[in-house]
């Protein structure tokens, strides 16, 4: 996968609740290595960074956010909002920060590769002389 993209996750309501599951198969999208929550602030942006390897795959917990993208001269921003069954994939060598839109936010942040410092982009100019 080169490309940022949507996914939809199904969700299954009743007067007593919802259920979302999300199943590791084989039509999974990534093969996870490793899950991590992210607790927003609306005055706040999370991440700006880009990885080298790593891909993401953002679900709003509660909340609603913006995630802010940059590749190849294409910046895009997606909201997600955790009404909605969807999620965000972010593949490697995309600049991305994270804008909380409601408060107490909270993102579910599923990867395909395990924490490395070296696979981290930091600086934005490091960024921009990587491609």
């Amino acid at each position: 996968m080169k490309y940022p993209k949507i996914i939809n996750f199904k969700k299954f309501v009743k007067k007593s609740g919802k259920l979302l599951p999300i199943t590791f198969d084989k039509k999974f999208p990534i093969n996870v290595k490793r899950i991590f929550f992210i607790y927003g602030k609306t005055k706040y942006k999370r991440g700006e960074h880009a990885h080298k390897k790593c891909t993401q795959i953002f679900y709003p917990i509660f909340g609603k956010i913006k995630i802010n993208i940059e590749y190849k001269k294409i910046k895009k921003n997606i909201i997600l909002d955790h009404r909605k069954s969807k999620a965000f994939i972010l593949p490697p060598k995309i600049w991305c920060s994270v804008d909380f839109l409601s408060k107490n936010s909270i993102v579910l942040v599923l990867n395909d590769y395990k924490y490395d410092y070296n696979d981290y982009i930091e600086s934005y100019k490091e960024f921009t002389n990587y491609y």
